[in-house]
């Protein structure tokens, strides 16, 4: 008998939110990137927008366009080049446009709250007007189905994305009201989460259906806790139970358009995690960040409900990709057929699909895992992500993208300034732009401390104002101050991370020395006091340079180390080595040096070493033949793996040969 859903009723425990973007200011490492953001892609992200045609597809007083992107659907055959090929079909990325839009407001949002930018909030602000000029009287607002394909609202929730885009406008509508205080867009979207509402859920009347791109379980829970409508919550549990049941939605669904209900691509509801209800789901498959996203949702609905029938689910899903199918960057889903997972162990480098924006998922998921509580296991993974497999996505400068994140390169591997399906570059521009949120999480007369860094933090605890006030070089110095503010004494828990990577840390309040190991739960260590204006905090984390060994299944690492410190990954660029990365063997006792680098990539601390070169004297026309090459000595300097392919274009790898 599988698990039921919770009753609609809360459980009283511990609920860890976010803190809105407002109410941290980052600096340092982050705030580095929330600038270039702020400067760069803000802008870049709404003209390639325009240039795109977007505009003239959302907006009720131009003539409606002609189709700019053709219908498709992937062919299983392939090009010579190995690519998929495309034939008419019924889905195109125009569709997605208002996600698009969605998620570049999102950006816009945050950037304007970080630095002022009235050129851009007016071009936004004239997005939102013409979303509102869109808008239908009972609610409905997607530009696809009012202007292109009118009459077909609701018919193909499989493949269409139409509650996906609904999402994501609801988070640009919520960071928007959060960044600038304007609540048109909010408004706008409540009405149309209002008309959602009234179309789905179990009442006889509604349908039984949930979107085939999941997303709006994440947006509906972000607008309930904004608004306080308790309905918006109960619909994005709804979608979460019902995903999976049986009589299946998509079957009906299709034989009610007259399609057959098998007669789609990928031939498999593995593909979007509907081939089971979500408690009984134990594997994670299908395409990476419609999984992310779902589990997203399934963390957030669990932490709101204190649903531990989700937990337990959540639970067996987070071993499964943690043990068998995640990249050592926080990178995920292997493959470009199906943008998403394949086989256990199978994690290839040179092919490796690993989206920007399923690591970026992958940060989403880690970090509402934390709204039942603090817990190392999956800060760490959220670190991961954030620090490696999803800023990799970014250029240093905030102009050029990554959408596939491989861990080697021949140097035919570089960043690109759009793209055909340009989902990666709002989304990793709205996560960067909002990093403060995930530094902290807070519950009644609780503060846990997720990530450090340099940063200015105002929290509520009861009705009264915490500022906390991180100072640390952090990722590249484990020293972390932290220094309390309020107007009034006032106790809380004060939790603080120990990273699972650290093997040595100290910790002093006010300069008493705290015992880590009395204090210490799931990796966090709790600090009950009374708090005062005044009271310190140090925390010193050893930052050692680490080997990484692959397990022994994951056959494309047989025999290599990747070298990590902190919660950086590291890679060898062809532009700072001297011969063919391949031909590098690092011995097991080869010493590195770490040295910060202040005018290198923006300033970051390279890892330098001697190892040995298999040298290619003596082989000229020789392919094959019954001696070894010859070991020589030969430098190598490594940098963090997020900021390659900033300089001149060539060679990347991450796994090296051992000695």
């Amino acid at each position: 008998m599988s698990a039921q859903p919770a009753p609609d009723r809360e459980v009283p425990r511990a609920r860890f939110r976010p803190p809105s973007v407002p109410q941290v200011d980052v600096h340092g490492f982050w705030g580095s990137r929330v600038d270039a953001v702020a400067d760069k892609t803000a802008d870049i992200l709404y003209e390639r927008c325009v240039e795109a045609g977007m505009l003239d597809q959302i907006d009720p007083d131009r003539p409606v366009p002609e189709l700019r992107i053709p219908f498709m659907s992937m062919s299983p055959a392939a090009a010579a080049d190995g690519k998929p090929l495309f034939t008419s079909g019924t889905v195109t990325t125009q569709m997605f446009w208002d996600s698009d839009l969605g998620k570049t407001i999102e950006t816009a949002a945050y950037s304007l709250y970080r630095k002022p930018n009235p050129a851009l909030e007016a071009k936004i602000d004239a997005v939102i007007d013409m979303y509102e000029k869109l808008q239908q009287p009972d609610g409905y607002l997607s530009s696809w189905y009012q202007r292109m394909q009118p009459g077909l609202r609701w018919t193909n929730l499989r493949d269409c994305h139409e509650l996906y885009c609904a999402g994501h406008l609801i988070e640009g509508a919520v960071a928007y009201y959060q960044a600038t205080g304007k609540r048109k867009l909010l408004d706008v979207m409540s009405r149309y989460a209002d008309h959602i509402d009234s179309m789905f859920g179990p009442e006889p009347e509604k349908k039984k259906g949930y979107c085939g791109h999941e997303e709006i379980e994440l947006a509906l829970v972000k607008l309930a806790r904004v608004t306080g409508n308790d309905r918006y919550m109960k619909l994005a549990k709804y979608f979460i139970d019902q995903r999976g049941q049986q009589p299946h939605y998509f079957d009906e669904e299709a034989r009610a358009r007259g399609s057959d209900p098998k007669n789609f691509h990928f031939k498999t509801y593995d593909y979007n995690q509907s081939h089971k209800p979500v408690r009984e789901q134990d594997k994670v498959v299908g395409h990476a960040v419609r999984a992310m996203y779902l589990y997203s949702g399934m963390a957030d609905i669990a932490t709101e409900f204190g649903d531990d029938t989700l937990r337990v689910a959540l639970d067996r899903l987070w071993d499964d990709l943690n043990s068998k199918s995640l990249y050592v960057t926080g990178g995920l889903g292997p493959s470009d057929k199906n943008e998403g997972f394949t086989s256990d162990y199978d994690l290839p480098n040179e092919t490796a699909y690993a989206e920007t924006c399923a690591a970026v998922a992958l940060a989403f998921w880690a970090n509402r895992m934390l709204g039942m509580g603090p817990n190392t296991r999956y800060a760490d993974v959220m670190e991961l992500a954030l620090y490696n497999g999803s800023i990799s996505g970014l250029s240093l400068d905030g102009s050029l993208f990554f959408y596939e994140n491989p861990l080697e390169s021949r140097g035919g591997h570089n960043r690109w300034k759009w793209h055909r399906c340009p989902c990666c570059p709002p989304n990793v521009g709205r996560m960067v732009a909002s990093i403060g949120s995930y530094m902290y999480g807070v519950a009644d007369g609780e503060i846990a401390v997720h990530l450090y860094g340099d940063a200015d933090a105002r929290l509520d605890i009861g009705g009264t104002e915490v500022r906390l006030k991180q100072q640390s070089r952090y990722p590249w110095d484990g020293a972390v101050g932290i220094t309390v503010d309020l107007d009034k004494p006032t106790r809380f828990v004060l939790s603080l991370r120990i990273p699972g990577w650290c093997r040595k840390a100290s910790l002093s309040v006010n300069g008493e020395a705290i015992d880590l190991a009395a204090v210490t739960a799931d990796g966090y260590a709790r600090i009950d006091r009374e708090w005062k204006a005044g009271d310190t905090v140090s925390l010193d984390l050893e930052l050692a340079v680490e080997r990484l060994y692959a397990h022994p299944e994951v056959r494309p690492d047989a025999g290599r180390i990747t070298l990590k410190r902190g919660p950086l990954v590291y890679c060898l660029e062809g532009i700072d080595n001297t011969v063919a990365l391949n031909r590098i063997k690092v011995p097991g006792d080869t010493p590195f040096e770490a040295r910060f680098e202040p005018d290198l990539l923006g300033g970051v601390v390279t890892l330098t070493a001697e190892a040995k070169d298999d040298s290619v004297a003596g082989w000229s026309g020789t392919l094959y033949r019954t001696e070894p090459p010859k070991s020589e000595p030969v430098p190598i300097k490594a940098v963090p793996y997020y900021a390659w392919d900033n300089r001149e274009p060539g060679e990347m790898l991450v796994w090296l040969r051992g000695g």
